[in-house]
């Protein structure tokens, strides 16, 4: 059996150009990279309202790559998000972001599956709304563009079939 190797610590003071790289990472599409360093971020300072925002958005990167969906545990981070417009704003692009993965994988099904997440992401935005801070207007741009993904794709709930669901375990 393989021992697990011990990982080193990084000092507080470093927390800043971290958080400046991991952003960096995303950037430059390697957001494994990024989650990574989030992961050492937290380590230093558990509460770190943005390395917690970065990384939901650095492993919602990675939805549908070989790595399996991690919905539940991107969703489990939210709740260490403070501020409930943040934590509503995140929650949106969860879900609106595996919307996108399940319609670029078109598995039997998608397009209700995909219409059920995109639905639950608007849900999130319009909570979001609610409490926005003044002139931020990024949760009705994400409601918008999840309008307009279901006109697009013309995607619509599952038919009322008796004992048939879409399953929304992609």
């Amino acid at each position: 059996m393989m021992k697990k190797i011990k990982l080193k610590p990084i000092s507080k003071e470093a927390i800043g150009s971290a958080l400046e790289r991991a952003v960096r990472y995303r950037l430059l599409n390697d957001p494994w990279q990024a989650e990574s360093i989030c992961h050492d971020i937290l380590s230093a300072d558990p509460d770190n309202q943005e390395a917690i925002r970065t990384l939901i958005l650095s492993i919602t990167d990675q939805f549908g790559s070989k790595f399996r969906n991690r919905l539940n545990q991107v969703m489990d981070l939210t709740i260490k998000i403070k501020d409930p417009y943040q934590r509503s704003y995140c929650s949106g692009i969860i879900f609106e972001r595996n919307a996108t993965t399940v319609l670029k994988k078109a598995i039997p099904r998608a397009n209700y599956i995909a219409y059920e997440y995109l639905i639950e992401a608007m849900e999130w935005y319009e909570k979001a709304e609610k409490l926005r801070p003044e002139k931020n207007d990024d949760c009705i741009l994400r409601w918008n563009a999840c309008a307009r993904m279901i006109d697009q794709y013309k995607l619509e709930p599952a038919p009322k079939e008796e004992g048939i669901q879409p399953f929304l375990d992609v």
